[in-house]
């Protein structure tokens, strides 16, 4: 497939990037310093500004798919800023009208019993509250419209670099956890999963989310 990927060289980014050229799809990767990305044949670095939705669809236009591993943890105001951004996203993808479009998650909209959410567990922490408000405000706002067919995947509560394994269990809308009580996933099965849905759609309009057992 002919993939534009959005992010392509941040932590969760760069495992999509990687697991997406292994299975032979061409990308074309959008972000703001082309110099960091490797050197591969099926690669097509493309600079560009998230907020510039007119010049962001210029480049978006003519893919097979969209995913966004977008995200503000730079950013002074990281929920802000990560908002406008998937608002720019989707304003861009709704004028070239994009035929899928998939983005990473976050893992504290996650249900850990009926009705309570991780973000609201005394145990989430503090400094990963304003990036978990904007990922949850990204899946209220894709619920909330029907111009733009997509899915998202939300990690596991952990989400760490480790191993490809292929082995992991897929859910609706409530935390994965292991018998334990952990609730993890590496980056690398991640880019697995969310390579496997771009491949053969289980999931479309609908968030979903992944962890070991």
């Amino acid at each position: 497939m002919n993939i534009a990927l959005i992010g392509a060289s941040g932590f969760i980014g760069s495992a999509l990037l990687n697991e997406a050229l292994e299975r032979g799809h061409r990308v074309t990767a959008v972000v703001t310093h082309p110099e960091r990305l490797p050197q591969h044949g099926n690669l097509t670095p493309a600079k560009a500004d998230v907020m510039d939705s007119e010049a962001l669809a210029r480049v978006l236009a003519g893919h097979d798919a969209v995913i966004s591993a977008f995200s503000g943890h730079a950013q002074d105001d990281v929920y802000g800023y990560y908002i406008r951004g998937v608002e720019s996203i989707l304003r861009a993808l709704e004028s070239i009208d994009a035929k899928r479009f998939l983005i990473v998650g976050g893992a504290a909209s996650l249900e850990v019993a009926p009705g309570k959410l991780l973000f609201d567990t005394p145990e989430f922490p503090e400094q990963y509250k304003a990036t978990a408000q904007g990922a949850k405000a990204a899946l209220e706002l894709l619920r909330s419209q029907n111009e733009q067919s997509w899915t998202m995947l939300s990690p596991a509560a952990e989400i760490f670099p480790g191993e490809r394994t292929g082995q992991f269990q897929l859910g609706g809308d409530q935390l994965i956890s292991d018998q334990d009580g952990n609730s993890r996933i590496s980056v690398q099965d991640y880019a697995v999963a969310m390579i496997n849905e771009l491949e053969s759609p289980r999931h479309l309009d609908q968030r979903f989310t992944l962890g070991y057992v």
